[in-house]
Order: C-alpha cells, then structure tokens, then sequence
C-alpha cells in the first residue's frame, strides 16, 4: 500500500508555478490575481479560503478577499461580483460555497464570468469540459487527474468507480477518466445515494473514487483487493480524546481500507491539498488568456 500524498504533490505543482510566476514578473508582466468572496463565518470555508490565500502569497499570486455577512441580500453578493468581473487586474474569481439559505448558488454562480471561473464550476465551462474543449476543469477532479498523472498510476482500461454525482466532482470526474487521454481511457461507473447495492459496485472497481459526505462510509469489504481508493470527502466529527476537541476523517474507514489498497489518498493530506493546487493553475491559465486573449487550455487532456 501507498499513501497518495497531496502535500508533496501539491507542493511539487506550487513550485513550478512559483517559477512561471518569477519569470512572468522579469519580463515586466504583473502576477496571477486571485479574487475570492466569502460569505458569512463557516469554520470549514474560512479554513479554505484561507489556505487559499496563503498559497498565492507563497507562490508570488496577488489575492483578494472579500469579506460579506451572513445576512447581506443577493443582490449586493451580485453586485461584488459584477465589480470584479470588470476589473481587469483580476484573474480569477471563486465565489466560496456554501451560501446561506437566503441566496441562489445557482445564479451566483452563472454571474462569474466563464473566463474568471477558476473553480470550473459556471455552465459554459461545464459544457466545454462534455464536448472535450479547452476550459477550465473543475479544481478537485483537475487536481486528483494531476496526481494520479504524477504517480504513475495505469488507468487505461481500468474499472473505475465513482461514487457520488455532484456537478462539482462526481460527474466531471467520469468524464475527465473516461476520456480518452492519460489519466483516462477508464471504463466508468457512476453510482450515488439512490444506487442499489452500492458494494457490488465498489467491489468491482480498480480505481474507486468517493464523493459522497458521507463520513468513513467506504468500509473494508466494499473494496476490491488492490484498489487504488481516492477520498474526495471531508468531515469533522466530534472527538473529546483530540486537544482540537475533534478529527478530521473522509469518505472511506482509512484504517480497515488501506491495507486492502495498493494506492489510497489520506484525510487530510490528500485530496484537499490538490484541490487548491488545481486551483492554483487555472487561475494560472486566467492570466494566460487574458495576457495573450486565448481560451483557456485544459491541463488535462
């Protein structure tokens, strides 16, 4: 068994852009700009956010937080939104989410303009990424891709396995494996909560990829022997043993799963850590398109 490790991975990716940035700023061109907007005082989303803002300042990124409340109306989000979309300096905006109740994801997220969408997450990008065109791909299925790349990892006519069918992961990580590329040229299955015997599928998968929010629900015998298991999920459950008061697990029961494993990502140390490296790189690809006026280019084939 190998632990997949997101931290070097992550690490590895930061640094190249690191360089691309000392070299774009040596040719007299101004950084990469990220711009987020955070809605409220979530303890997950300011963690993120922050994790986020502290990468681009490490690999010479500009950023920009925004810091909105709770209560603020639709209508103001909308407004932060369209100002950022005319300010040229910015490259890339992510909305963080979730938004509270009062608000629609759904039409925040089709106001970012497609081309400043580092997260992959507004409609025409979602679109392009179906047809096989250059866009930006969402950041955890781009990030899981550039790690299974790095690692070597065969996929080609591999069962791969993915549970849970969200526009975010699950369904452009079915694409982005089926296709056919490398990582790719997997035959797919996409399962979710309404699936029946739901093991029967797992069981089946060389590559088991899982989504679901669901804590530690992926238990020993719901995997095959020598899988390679990708955690998506992250949870924090209560834990009066832990100085934090808590720990952190994921999707799948790392103890009992990983020696039936031949790869398997840990929680945290994983999956999270590529999301924001993924991140990282099409906010990259923004100032790209901006500076030579191009689409943007998938990094995964």
């Amino acid at each position: 068994m190998m632990i997949l490790d997101g931290k070097r991975i992550s690490d590895e990716v930061k640094a190249e852009l690191a360089v691309a940035v000392r070299d774009m700023v040596a040719r007299g061109e101004r950084p990469p700009h990220l711009a987020a907007i955070l809605v409220g005082n979530d303890g997950a989303s300011e963690t993120y956010v922050a994790s986020k803002v502290k990468s681009c300042k490490e690999i010479g990124f500009a950023s920009t937080l925004v810091r909105l409340p709770a209560d603020v109306s639709e209508d103001r989000l909308l407004a932060e939104v369209a100002r950022i979309n005319a300010d040229e300096t910015i490259d890339g905006l992510i909305v963080q989410l979730p938004l509270p109740k009062h608000i629609n994801e759904e039409r925040v997220t089709e106001a970012v303009l497609s081309s400043k969408d580092v997260d992959g997450f507004h409609p025409v990008n979602l679109g392009k990424l179906v047809l096989g065109m250059p866009t930006f791909v969402s950041a955890t299925p781009a990030g899981i891709m550039e790690m299974l790349k790095r690692y070597g990892i065969e996929t080609s006519g591999k069962h791969c396995v993915v549970v849970g069918r969200s526009n975010i992961v699950g369904t452009p990580m079915s694409i982005l494996l089926s296709r056919n590329s490398n990582p790719g040229n997997c035959t797919v299955t996409l399962c979710h909560s309404r699936t029946k015997d739901l093991a029967s599928f797992t069981r089946s998968a060389d590559i088991l990829v899982v989504a679901l929010g669901r804590p530690e629900f992926i238990k020993a015998d719901m995997v095959k022997e020598g899988a390679v298991v990708i955690d998506v999920g992250i949870t924090r459950l209560e834990d009066p043993s832990s100085t934090k008061g808590y720990r952190i697990v994921g999707d799948v029961a790392f103890d009992e799963v990983a020696p039936k494993s031949s790869f398997i990502t840990p929680v945290p140390g994983g999956v999270g850590r590529m999301t924001i490296a993924a991140l990282l790189n099409n906010t990259m690809l923004a100032k790209a398109q901006f500076s030579s006026n191009q689409k943007p280019q998938c990094h995964v084939n």
